[in-house]
């Protein structure tokens, strides 16, 4: 592995650390007001690895939601990862299976952010240095983080209520995203949704919630490429 870009992976992704301490540290505190201790606050992030699909996994665990609306809804907002690995996959053809499958699990919106620029103009030893020096930076951050939260969560007083940080990350996650017609209709659209179903069995107010703002964004984005002012 070619270290000098491994190196400039690290570097790179650096100032984006200033992002991902404060939303893992929200993450372990949203682990403690679900209930969960810190070997499940370590697994779940270890395995999860996936920063909105966690919050809304351990609001859903808060709730006693059942375990398959869960998996189930983690796996509706994770869907954005197929396209990214769509998009990544040529450049890593000559991998091995064991290494595509490290690459899989380290992806992150981030990581591909980074590394699909760079790739254009790498060869593969060296895309795939600079892949893991982003992606795992990434991850170690992200697993401190979130522990950091989880004990330091259980010291902070409930008076100041903590119960309001993951709300207030999703909303900072949202606005920014909100950057077209497309992504608009389904921010505003899902929200809408998941507020009017809150009151749904099981739970199941955030997934449906999720599911109308993908499909109705995907509706919108395919009505504008269909129209004039869209060609």
């Amino acid at each position: 592995m070619d270290r000098s870009e491994f190196r400039r992976g690290v570097r790179d992704v650096t100032p984006l650390l200033l992002g991902i301490v404060p939303f893992g540290f929200i993450a372990g505190i949203a682990t403690v007001n679900a209930g969960l201790g810190l070997p499940e606050a370590v697994g779940l992030s270890a395995i999860v690895f996936a920063g909105a699909a966690q919050l809304a996994a351990l609001e859903l665990i808060g709730r006693d939601a059942p375990l398959a609306i869960v998996v189930v809804t983690a796996v509706v907002i994770n869907l954005r990862m197929l396209m990214y690995s769509a998009s990544i996959a040529p450049h890593l053809q000559a991998l091995s299976s064991r290494t595509k499958a490290a690459v899989a699990y380290l992806l992150t919106d981030q990581a591909y952010a980074l590394t699909i620029a760079r790739y254009r103009t790498e060869d593969a030893p060296r895309r795939i240095a600079y892949y893991f020096g982003v992606a795992a930076t990434l991850w170690v951050v992200w697993q401190l983080t979130t522990i950091a939260g989880v004990v330091l969560g259980t010291s902070v007083p409930e008076s100041l209520g903590l119960e309001f940080a993951v709300p207030l990350v999703f909303l900072a996650l949202l606005v920014p995203a909100m950057e077209d017609g497309p992504t608009t209709v389904a921010g505003v659209l899902g929200g809408i949704v998941a507020v009017g179903t809150a009151g749904l069995p099981l739970n199941l107010g955030l997934l449906v919630g999720a599911a109308v703002g993908i499909l109705a964004g995907l509706l919108t984005e395919t009505a504008t490429e269909g129209s004039p002012s869209g060609d």
